[in-house]
């Protein structure tokens, strides 16, 4: 199966793994699944950073991709055809920009979202696939 991780999964799969679920360490863990990455997620993780709003425990905003594919992660890059037709995801659900692009690239590429976030849920109606 395939898998996009929330930027909060990532994080948690680099630095923290006692947060995340016995499913999603599962999930992590067979070889036979693909988990990406969004470079979404690396923008939203370097302007949360830039901001003050997020420490990495001594690491850079620029170290992750790196990171993430020593992890065995595979990196998903952000589409003109998924920017232009993201206007077609509801946004009275969820107001964060970034999570509805996530949202809208794990529909559009059939990946199922690896996330703890309830609002999220909201989205299985647009086809959605979360776990957590």
């Amino acid at each position: 199966m395939s898998f996009l991780l929330d930027s909060h999964t990532l994080l948690w799969a680099i630095s923290d793994q006692k947060k995340l679920s016995s499913k999603v360490i599962r999930i992590l863990e067979d070889g036979n699944n693909e988990v990406f990455v969004s470079a979404v997620t690396f923008w939203e993780i370097s302007l949360k950073y830039s901001l003050g709003k997020l420490d990495l425990n001594g690491i850079t905003p620029e170290q992750l991709p790196k990171l993430s594919e020593e992890t065995g992660f595979s990196l998903l890059p952000l589409l003109p055809s998924e920017s232009s037709g993201y206007y077609q995801l509801a946004a009275n659900w969820h107001r964060d920009p970034f999570d509805r692009m996530l949202i809208w690239q794990a529909i559009t590429n059939n990946l199922t979202l690896l996330s703890k976030d309830k609002n999220v849920e909201q989205y299985k109606s647009a086809g959605l696939k979360v776990v957590w």
